[in-house]
């Protein structure tokens, strides 16, 4: 059975999560092209899973397309390792401090996974949350 793991992460402190599967990899976004939610006082000490702090993302930047673009890339991974037997396949998403954007990405893809997928397993990691 295929399990996903997904992943946030900070780029400044401790990087892209190691793939201790053995298979040496999966997929990397970097979400740091996306307005950064911390950079405004209200959303500083939040997360991405805070309803303002989601609805910031979803409304005022570009993650719905970015996400629009990684379900496209993930939805046919997921199809093709599943029928092949493939066991692992990583997912990280990546900002400057692990806490919004990326947060938002993982959960966002891991709620996808969970509806689309019932017979996949997947798990979350959120590296750099406070």
């Amino acid at each position: 059975m295929l399990k996903v793991r997904i992943f946030s992460f900070s780029y400044l402190q401790g990087g892209i999560p190691a793939d201790d599967s053995g298979n040496g990899g999966g997929f990397v976004f970097d979400c740091r092209f996306i307005t950064n939610p911390g950079k405004f006082e209200e959303y500083k000490k939040k997360t991405g899973k805070d309803f303002d702090v989601k609805f910031f993302l979803e409304t005022q930047t570009e993650m719905p397309e970015f996400l629009k673009s990684v379900y496209s890339l993930i939805d046919k991974a997921i199809d093709k390792y599943d029928s092949r037997g493939f066991t692992n396949l990583i997912v990280s998403f990546g900002c400057t401090g692990g806490q919004h954007r990326s947060v938002y990405a993982a959960e966002a893809v891991a709620k996808r996974v969970a509806e689309k997928y019932p017979n996949v397993l997947y798990e979350i990691n959120h590296n750099n949350l406070k």
